[in-house]
């Protein structure tokens, strides 16, 4: 099992990121969580890793703390959550919240967030309330966000960002419009996609 890549960051276009390590370049899924924490293009960085292999593809997700990591591992073994949800999942929320979410068994909250329902929200509740104690590391502080890579205008990265996390191209795009006119004038991709995030939560 890859459990972590130290190396250089090549690309980073939601949710994938490229990375180099040693030559080979490792494609990377991630949530918007850890987007907001990459540095730029081109410099050293280190991911946790978690990877998940099927018959029909070898899946690598990426972390910048341990502690999300086992957060995502504990959700996958929710009833009902696989990968592509608890990346959503994670995308909406961040860590430290969302534990602290299911540790007040506030389903209100949860079903806020992107790809949580009324019955997920009370199995996450049910079922992680007594893993969280045991999960490895702790929530780090987010530094600010950071802008990703792609040009001025970045609608079209956002919308398949949002597409990539199970939302259809036309809410995506109508969540991402409303959040370019909220933003003003040149807004990143990941400016856009929070506020569309928390457009598609309301």
């Amino acid at each position: 099992m890859i459990g972590q890549l130290r190396g250089t960051l090549l690309e980073k276009q939601p949710p994938r990121l490229l990375v180099d390590v040693a030559g080979v370049g490792y494609e990377v899924e991630a949530p918007m969580t850890v987007f907001y924490d990459l540095p730029e293009s081109g410099a050293e960085l280190t991911l946790y890793t978690h990877f998940v292999v099927r018959e029909d593809a070898q899946l690598l997700y990426g972390f910048t703390g341990r502690y999300e990591r086992e957060l995502f591992r504990s959700l996958i073994k929710v009833n009902g959550v696989g990968p592509k949800m608890a990346l959503a999942i994670l995308s909406g929320i961040e860590a430290d919240r969302l534990a602290a979410c299911i540790r007040d068994q506030d389903t209100t909250s949860l079903v806020k967030v992107p790809g949580i329902g009324k019955k997920t929200a009370e199995r996450l509740v049910i079922e992680m309330s007594d893993r969280l104690d045991k999960l490895e590391g702790a929530p780090a502080a987010r530094p600010g966000p950071r802008p990703l890579d792609g040009p001025p205008d970045g609608r079209a990265d956002a919308i398949a960002a949002l597409e990539s996390l199970g939302y259809r191209n036309k809410e995506a795009a109508a969540a991402v419009g409303r959040a370019a006119e909220e933003a003003g004038a040149d807004p990143s991709s990941e400016e856009l996609i929070r506020r569309a995030l928390r457009t598609l939560a309301r």
